[in-house]
């Protein structure tokens, strides 16, 4: 029997479709194309809105819902309880653990301060912090904080790792308040939960030593933007925000003006490729449906 899947761009793109696939073009639109009452698989478009995910609640035989994304903080809320919600963990891994690197890189090193002494034309010679023997604290690892711990190899620091379950050199979300006044960086990973919607608030920042950076390539959710001004007015903590809330930053925003901020506006998996990145996962998928193997990356109700 034929499976229906609706697709956000060409077979083509996809490398074509295994056998037992049928594919409509499905852009995220209001209107659904008239296979509505046999798909089974939609791969969802970035940029859908919240009622026409709701509204693929009603589709009588889809069963999952793919992203092109690993954060699926914009869809859940809305999707219906159903269905099953797969994400492309790993398409996007390689771009936003280079964009934490360098973001490590360039806040310690006093890059952002170079630049504008760049734009201003003048020669603003000044010595800065070094990245080796900092103590980086990885906040979220999995895949990305993997990836993360790889670019930093051999620029001498040292990695502590946290996930939301202990396992073999990796310490458990617990431990935070005994590993974070050590912690010279923490670098922010973890997905949008309700145990980490907020999880980098007042408290946390205080916790955190003089000094320390704070990285964010998560969401912006994920920390207290208020508590977090407060402590980059004060100078006592510098951050790198690749998120923020909210978001998009609007004009007028304390943040732009933030001592000890390095911001750049959701890039981190802005790369040329990361749609074929994208798409590569979702092909793996749809081999898997058609051999009628379990998929991969379900986001479960405990989340991802």
């Amino acid at each position: 029997m034929l499976i229906r899947v609706w697709l956000p761009d060409s077979p083509e793109a996809f490398g074509g479709l295994p056998a037992g696939i049928e594919a409509d073009v499905w852009k995220g639109g209001d209107e659904f194309p008239p296979t509505a009452d046999e798909v089974e698989f939609v791969v969802l478009p970035f940029g859908v809105k919240p009622e026409v995910i709701r509204k693929m609640g009603t589709l009588p035989n889809l069963k999952t819902v793919q992203i092109l994304s690993a954060g699926a903080d914009n869809v859940l809320p809305y999707l219906a309880a159903h269905l099953t919600l797969v994400n492309a963990r790993g398409a996007h891994t390689p771009a936003t653990a280079e964009w934490t690197a360098a973001a490590i890189v360039a806040s310690v090193r006093d890059f952002p301060r170079f630049a504008a002494a760049q734009v201003a034309g003048r020669w603003d010679r000044a010595q800065t912090d070094s990245v080796a023997g900092k103590r980086v604290l990885i906040v979220g690892y999995g895949s990305i904080g993997e990836a993360v711990e790889r670019r930093l190899a051999g620029w001498d620091v040292t990695i502590d790792r946290v996930a939301r379950h202990a396992r073999d050199g990796v310490h458990a979300m617990g431990e935070l308040p005994e590993l974070l006044p050590s912690a010279d960086v923490v670098v922010i990973l973890v997905p949008v939960t309700e145990e980490t919607r907020g999880l980098v608030n007042a408290e946390f920042l205080k916790t955190m030593k003089d000094g320390a950076l704070l990285v964010n390539a998560a969401r912006g959710v994920i920390v207290d933007t208020g508590a977090l001004l407060a402590e980059l007015t004060s100078g006592r903590l510098k951050a790198a925000l690749d998120v923020t809330d909210p978001e998009p930053l609007p004009d007028g925003h304390p943040l732009w003006s933030a001592p000890g901020l390095l911001l750049t506006p959701h890039v981190g998996g802005a790369v040329r490729d990361a749609t074929d990145r994208a798409y590569r996962v979702v092909s793996a998928q749809l081999a898997r449906l058609a051999a009628g193997e379990p998929l991969l990356n379900v986001i479960g109700a405990d989340g991802y």
